[in-house]
């Protein structure tokens, strides 16, 4: 299946100069939702990961499901004030601004093996984010997923430098 085709290019969103990569028709076609789940559940299912850790919001549609289907737990990692227990935050920088992303302190146990999945990676800054916050829960990141990969952008080294295995679904450059 060509999920490139399933990916809406918006230009000038959220601001000028930037493409949108648009993920609403992958989800609204259940054959080509499906085909990701199971696309990354083949890459996945041997890698030991004892949880799944996915961001706000487009990281939970398609971590959740993994999960379930890998039969691993699902940590999610929100936007300040949206998770109700006690919390640890880092800030980090995007294509397009920076951001805040915040995860319960009992989320992750030490020595979990996590596998972090997202729907993008560009710049790298939510994935970076992601990674400090696990290793400074105690997390071992065995893995990280990703539907799109902008190989245009410096995420590819930003997971390198960090240490961190990673693969997509597709390439954009």
């Amino acid at each position: 299946m060509n999920l490139r085709h399933y990916v809406r290019d918006i230009p000038d969103y959220p601001k000028k100069g930037i493409t949108f990569f648009d993920i609403t028709p992958i989800l609204s076609t259940p054959k080509a939702f499906r085909y990701v789940i199971d696309q990354l559940y083949e890459k996945y299912k041997d890698s030991g990961a004892d949880k799944i850790v996915a961001a706000d919001a487009r990281g939970f549609i398609f971590g959740a499901p993994l999960a379930l289907k890998m039969g691993i737990g699902f940590v999610p990692i929100r936007k300040p004030g949206k998770l109700p227990y006690k919390n640890r935050c880092v800030t980090y920088d995007l294509e397009y601004g920076s951001d805040t992303l915040c995860m319960h302190v009992d989320a992750i146990d030490e020595g979990d093996k996590i596998l972090m999945i997202d729907d993008l990676l560009a710049t790298g800054g939510t994935a970076e984010g992601m990674v400090k916050l696990i290793r400074e829960a105690g997390g071992e990141i065995v893995g990280a997923g990703f539907v799109i990969q902008l190989s245009f952008l410096d995420g590819d080294e930003v997971m390198r430098a960090a240490g961190v295995k990673h693969d997509f679904l597709i390439e954009i450059d």
